[in-house]
């Protein structure tokens, strides 16, 4: 059976409480530009997006409608509802704004998800400078889920949709508790953490420099918001990259990232992290805030409600926790 060729992550849909508070924060503070506009809705995007890469439903309750990937042609959805038949998994054609042929289901480990082939361009912003605002993000980068069964998730995604395996965490009985998998070439396009779930761990945008991230801080404190700060500015060990975790309005986690490494080259084999190795989560050694192993976004059941998160067999966190 064909693999559908999944190109890249492409986007999120989060439902927000209150649209305004969220377009001061997304837009106003952080400089995503806002490419549409419906009653209700914002769809927006970074400097170097030519698609909307996340949008903002306004909602009772705040929680994640799907996280999305873009393949290849229509050709590749065809092979990807054969495939879920059969899996004997539930797929449905939905439509949105740009994008006129959305396939979505609920993966086998409870993530709501959707795939796409057509998508409506815009000429990117990365060289309008004048209209770069806040901290400039640049370009979607990846989504992290949190999930009871790290393992299987990543065995799926690998096994039938040609996902390939970066780095992972391993304990000292060879059970794995975190992975990095991807498929454009950049370190991961999913990352899976271990805990209750299935839950939206963060989404994750392209910072063009270490200065920008920096600045972000910098703009959350002059808006008198240091509160959104979770965790850094710091380095991973996993990844190499350069980080900073800020919460939204609703509590949604945001990671500004750079500074990663290219796995494209066939040489390339998967990096292996001792789960209380303290340089995995932080290379400088900074312990990591409880909140950030505990604390995720509800996802939206294929049937309507929320998925309902579940305890992972795997207990405890490691070791370098404030």
């Amino acid at each position: 059976m064909q693999t559908p060729n999944t190109i890249r992550i492409a986007h999120g849909i989060f439902y927000v409480t209150d649209l305004a508070a969220s377009r001061h924060f997304y837009v106003d503070l952080l400089g995503l530009n806002v490419l549409h506009e419906t009653e209700g809705a914002l769809y927006l995007r970074a400097n170097e997006d030519r698609e909307w890469t996340l949008k903002l439903e306004l909602a009772p309750e705040a929680g994640v409608k799907h996280l999305a990937y873009r393949v290849g042609t229509d050709a590749d959805l065809d092979a990807l509802t054969a495939f879920l038949d059969t899996q004997g998994i539930p797929w449905r054609w939905e439509t949105e704004l740009d994008r006129p042929r959305l396939l979505r289901f609920q993966d086998p480990y409870g993530v709501p998800v959707a795939f796409y082939a057509q998508s409506v361009k815009h000429p990117w912003l990365l060289q309008d400078y004048h209209l770069h605002r806040g901290a400039g993000l640049q370009r979607i980068d990846h989504i992290n889920v949190m999930t009871p069964d790290v393992e299987g998730v990543m065995r799926w995604y690998m096994d039938h949709l040609g996902f390939r395996l970066s780095e992972y965490t391993e304990d000292d009985h060879g059970r794995i508790w975190a992975a990095w998998i991807q498929r454009r070439g950049s370190v991961h396009d999913l990352a899976l953490t271990n805990g209750m779930g299935p839950r939206l761990h963060h989404f994750a945008y392209w910072m063009p420099d270490m200065q920008s991230i920096i600045r972000t801080c910098d703009i959350l404190a002059g808006a008198r918001m240091p509160e959104h700060i979770e965790r850094g500015p710091g380095r991973h060990g996993v990844s190499n990259a350069f980080f900073l975790y800020i919460r939204d309005p609703d509590g949604h986690r945001i990671e500004l990232y750079t500074c990663d490494y290219l796995t494209v080259d066939p040489d390339f084999e998967p990096i292996r992290w001792h789960l209380d190795d303290p340089r995995r989560q932080t290379l400088w050694g900074a312990k990591t805030p409880k909140s950030w192993f505990e604390e995720g976004s509800l996802l939206e059941a294929y049937e309507g409600g929320w998925v309902q998160p579940r305890e992972s067999d795997l207990k405890g966190l490691p070791v370098h926790v404030i």
